[in-house]
């Protein structure tokens, strides 16, 4: 209540002050020799005057209240300040005032300076009494008409953005002791809060939504790695428990060496946490378990050679691969062949990355070789899955026959805490 009367009266006063001057001026200098009674008159123009100040006053603060809702020194004021903090780096800061800015309705000139992250804008104000024939609008004419916005961006750290946010009347500051700018400026500041607060809400809203996405691909793919690492080749189970029933009456030592094989190949086969992934030579380990139960069911028609450097048994290595790759050379190169033939795994550092490759004398790429792919398919999507565009696959024919897969993974040591 004290900021409207404060404000009544000095609009008031300041009005009054001009009226008396301006009278003092006019009977001392146009009505200085004219002998007219004119007291009665210049005192009725002087409460007219009085009460077209106090009814622009009056509208200015029921508009004020209108729009927030309590009546204030800071909300009835022509010029409007806010500071505003924006969670994101300053250039993300700048484009959103400067958005917010653009988007005012009257805007007419919006100049952006990005470098030194400023903003500045032209404001009409809209015609609030709909019209110059309508009485009210007689009333604003002691309104400013046009408003200016001002807004500067300060970095505050590398994600953080202050905004110093003024609305004003493009007039001089001594302008506001006679004119009232209907809470327009008020309105303007406001509605660029709005607009900078609705902003942060959607882009975090999108950023949740982003991290809950990427929660359900992550447990998507989880589910998609344990699915195809669960897709063995179940009859070598049963072949092996096959092969050893006969072997515990025909050759009881045999059988006893292949049943330990057996234990070694399961023991590495067991499911694994994602916190504990597998290493090179623990794959190595499964793969001599696997080729030395088909050794005994094969005798001397499988041959294996192994060449890898002891530093890259502990290179980080996805489990089943080098099992997958063997099984192939087996199944697909070596069994189908007469006399059998050898199997190379290799194993190579090359720049960042270290390439195992799985190779035979077997027969090689035929028309007979008819699989379904499947393990070849889980190895490429796998590969996908857990490294992206850091791994890779290629499969080429060996010389002089049969075939060489070669698996290329970031060079990772487990132990050495840094990719080397």
């Amino acid at each position: 209540m004290m900021s409207s009367f404060f404000h009544h009266g000095r609009l008031v006063v300041a009005w009054g002050a001009v009226y008396l001057a301006l009278g003092i001026f006019i009977s001392e200098t146009v009505l200085h020799d004219i002998d007219l009674d004119i007291e009665a008159y210049v005192t009725l123009l002087g409460f007219a005057l009085v009460g077209w100040v106090l009814l622009i006053a009056f509208s200015h603060t029921r508009r004020v209240r209108l729009l927030a809702g309590t009546v204030n020194a800071a909300t009835l004021a022509n010029r409007q300040r806010r500071q505003i903090e924006i969670p994101f780096e300053a250039g993300e800061a700048f484009d959103m005032i400067d958005a917010a800015i653009r988007e005012l309705p009257g805007v007419t000139a919006v100049d952006s300076a990005r470098d030194s992250l400023q903003v500045r804008a032209k404001v009409e104000r809209t015609d609030l009494y709909g019209g110059n024939a309508s009485a009210g609008a007689a009333l604003a004419r002691l309104s400013t008409w046009r408003n200016q916005i001002r807004a500067t961006i300060t970095p505050n750290g590398d994600a953080a953005g202050s905004v110093t946010l003024i609305c004003e009347p493009e007039d001089p500051a001594w302008i506001d002791w006679f004119l009232v700018d209907q809470g327009s400026n008020l309105e303007n500041a406001d509605a660029i809060v709005r607009a900078i607060t609705r902003r942060i809400a959607e882009r975090r809203r999108l950023e949740t939504q982003a991290v809950r996405e990427s929660a359900t691909e992550k447990e998507l793919t989880v589910a998609r790695l344990n699915l195809l690492h669960a897709q063995v080749e179940p009859h070598f189970l049963y072949n092996t428990l096959a092969s050893a029933q006969v072997l515990t009456r025909t050759d009881p030592a045999r059988a006893d060496a292949m049943l330990g094989n057996l234990i070694q190949y399961l023991r590495h086969s067991l499911p694994r946490t994602e916190d504990a992934p597998s290493t090179l030579g623990e794959e190595l380990e499964r793969a001599r378990a696997y080729l030395d139960i088909l050794a005994i069911r094969m005798g001397p028609r499988l041959a294996l050679q192994v060449d890898v450097p002891d530093e890259l048994r502990r290179l980080v290595f996805p489990p089943m691969m080098l099992q997958t790759l063997v099984e192939n050379a087996i199944k697909h190169g070596l069994e189908p062949k007469p006399g059998g033939g050898t199997v190379w795994i290799l194993a190579r550092a090359i720049d960042n990355a270290a390439a195992v490759t799985v190779a035979d004398d077997g027969r090689g790429f035929s028309l007979e070789n008819t699989g379904t792919g499947i393990g070849l398919r889980n190895v490429r999507e796998r590969l996908r899955l857990g490294y992206g565009s850091m791994a890779s696959f290629a499969i080429v024919a060996n010389f002089p026959s049969g075939v060489a897969a070669t698996i290329t993974v970031p060079l990772a040591l487990q132990g050495a805490g840094v990719r080397t």
